[in-house]
């Protein structure tokens, strides 16, 4: 898409101004016949916020999963950063108070030494609902600025020849040089906001190519996805599917499928590219049909023990964002309802609340079932998304504000 054709934003005041204008996202808590689960929306919100008073003024790191109940943290953010400053803001739109805002813009800013950081295709995460957000909320250029830098370096991971974004390793390493995972989507709406703000198409120019790519090499017939593909990264031949933290190359990693819901949904926003949107809508009718009756996504779904098997929170809260938009987005109120069933689900059976020493809000998250690695835990980025749904539903106008839901 040329850049002539969408409409720049350059200032804090433009960005609210088109925001407002072109956004179609519904009346506060207007669906019928959900009274009840907007009063789980509210208990569950009050919990987070009540949770994050209490634990956030703590917090001088970042939380990137729990052990016995407790965070860990890393230094810089690892791939997760973006979700604590995340999470904070989404408490600082819900309550209005401004402790939130200044513990948000307190942890954004350790992140800025990521901005030049060129060896992870993560810096979406990082900088999206941290600096992004933050720029969007106070109009400090300041956030504006890094941001703008990170997208500069995530767009050096570009493989012209494949067409995609590596995802890990540094440039200069040669080890995983042609592979990308399905987690890259949700990356890519950084570089929309880069070209939005610069003039440079070459950004949304990458992410679409990247996403195009992603399209034709990762949904399978039935509407599955893979975790992985590998490329050949000298000729851009395609060499296959793979997986690291799903169960194997055919099965199908919820928590990438998740991704991918929203991802796409977001990608179609952002283009208007209406093969985008039946991509978003092939892999929700998949993920829909594999989930089982409590409505919390197995850790695969196509795990030999699936659907009796590990559970992973942070999958459901994630394609409940990404549902709830793609039903905005496409007119079908079925993924909606089951949008809000699946946040109602977490609400009622996943949230910590029982318990005297958790830090987190979101139980029954798992991060790497194949390796042992976090099964079962509470993970930051389950959190965020929690409360980024519950608002979606409660506080439409004011989750706009912060991470633009508007469509071009």
């Amino acid at each position: 898409m040329s850049v002539s054709r969408r409409t720049l934003l350059t200032t804090a005041a433009g960005a609210a101004v088109a925001a407002t204008a072109t956004s179609t996202v519904p009346a506060a808590a207007s669906d019928q016949g959900v009274s009840g689960q907007t009063a789980v929306f509210r208990s569950a919100a009050d919990y987070a916020v009540k949770k994050l008073r209490a634990v956030a003024p703590g917090v001088t790191a970042f939380p990137t999963g729990t052990k016995f109940e407790k965070w860990a943290f890393s230094q810089n953010g690892d791939w997760v950063g973006g979700f604590w400053p995340g999470a904070l803001w989404m408490a600082h739109l819900y309550t209005g108070d401004e402790q939130f805002r200044d513990l948000a813009l307190a942890s954004a800013d350790k992140l800025a030494p990521r901005q030049t950081d060129t060896s992870t295709h993560d810096l979406g995460f990082l900088f999206y609902p941290s600096w992004v957000t933050a720029w969007r909320l106070t109009g400090d250029d300041k956030w504006r600025a890094g941001a703008l830098q990170a997208a500069a370096s995530l767009i050096k991971r570009y493989n012209a020849k494949g067409h995609f974004i590596r995802a890990w390793g540094a440039l200069t390493d040669p080890k995983d040089a042609g592979r990308i995972i399905m987690d890259t989507i949700m990356n890519l709406d950084l570089l929309d906001f880069a070209t939005r703000q610069t003039g440079d198409g070459q950004y949304l120019d990458i992410a679409v190519e990247h996403a195009k790519t992603a399209q034709r090499v990762f949904v399978r017939p039935d509407g599955s996805t893979p975790h992985v593909f590998d490329f050949d990264p000298a000729t851009g031949a395609e060499l296959g599917p793979g997986t690291v933290q799903g169960y194997s190359a055919s099965s199908c990693w919820s928590r990438g499928q998740s991704w991918g819901i929203y991802g796409f949904t977001t990608m179609y926003r952002r283009t208007g590219d209406r093969s985008f949107l039946t991509t978003a809508r092939r892999l929700s009718d998949f993920a829909l049909g594999a989930l089982t009756p409590d409505n919390v996504p197995v850790w695969d779904y196509l795990a030999p023990q699936a659907p009796n098997d590990v559970k992973d929170a942070s999958a459901g809260v994630v394609m409940a964002c990404g549902l709830l938009d793609l039903a905005e987005v496409s007119g079908q109120s079925h993924y909606r309802v089951a949008g809000l069933r699946l946040l109602e689900a977490t609400a009622r059976t996943c949230l910590t609340t029982r318990s005297t020493r958790a830090d987190a809000v979101v139980a029954r998250c798992t991060r790497n079932r194949p390796a042992e690695d976090g099964v079962e835990i509470s993970l930051p980025y389950a959190d965020y998304y929690l409360l980024e749904g519950i608002l979606r539903v409660l506080k439409p106008r004011e989750l706009d504000r912060a991470i633009d839901l508007s469509s071009r």
